[in-house]
C-alpha cells in the first residue's frame, strides 16, 4: 500500500521504525524513568510515521489533481499543527517524555537524510545478488 502512494515511503517509513529500535536500545537503558522515555519515544515515532505518510498523500493529490499552492501549505500547517497538540496532549497527561517524543519525530529528519545511503547500499546489493546469479549461469 505504502509503495502505491509513493516509491520512497516505505523505505522512509522503514528508516524511521530503524531509528525508532535503536534509540529504544540505546535509550532504554540511560533514561531514568524508562516507561515514559519508551512510551515517548514511539509516540514520536507513530507520529513521524504519521506525517511520512501525510506528506506522501498530499504531494500525490497535489501532483494528481493539480491542486494548489494554498492546499499544500494548509496541509503542512494542519500537520506542524497535529504534531504540537500531540506533544501537548503528551505534556498535559504525563504520557510520554516529550524530549523522547520530540527524538522520535526527528526519526522522520534522520530517515529522510539516510535515503541517499540506503539507496546506494540496496543497489549494491542487488548488483551483487545480478553478479552472483550471471556467476551460477556459467
Amino acid at each position: 500500500m505504502l509503495k502505491r502512494l509513493n516509491n520512497a515511503l516505505p523505505g522512509l517509513v522503514f528508516g524511521i521504525l530503524l531509528y525508532g529500535v535503536l534509540l529504544q536500545l540505546a535509550g532504554v537503558w540511560v533514561a531514568e524513568d524508562k516507561l515514559r522515555y519508551s512510551s515517548g519515544l514511539w509516540i514520536g515515532i507513530v507520529l513521524a510515521v504519521g506525517m511520512a505518510v501525510h506528506m506522501a498523500v498530499v504531494i500525490e493529490d497535489a501532483v494528481s489533481a493539480g491542486s494548489g499552492q494554498g492546499r499544500l501549505i494548509t496541509m503542512s500547517l494542519l500537520r506542524y499543527a497535529a504534531v504540537v497538540a500531540v506533544f501537548f496532549v503528551t505534556m498535559r497527561f504525563d504520557l510520554g517524555n516529550p524530549i523522547a517524543a520530540f527524538a522520535g519525530v526527528m526519526g522522520l529528519k534522520i530517515s529522510a537524510y539516510m535515503q541517499p545511503l540506503i539507496h546506494k547500499l540496496n543497489r549494491k546489493d542487488a548488483s551483487d545478488k545480478t553478479k552472483g546469479i550471471q556467476k551460477e549461469r556459467k
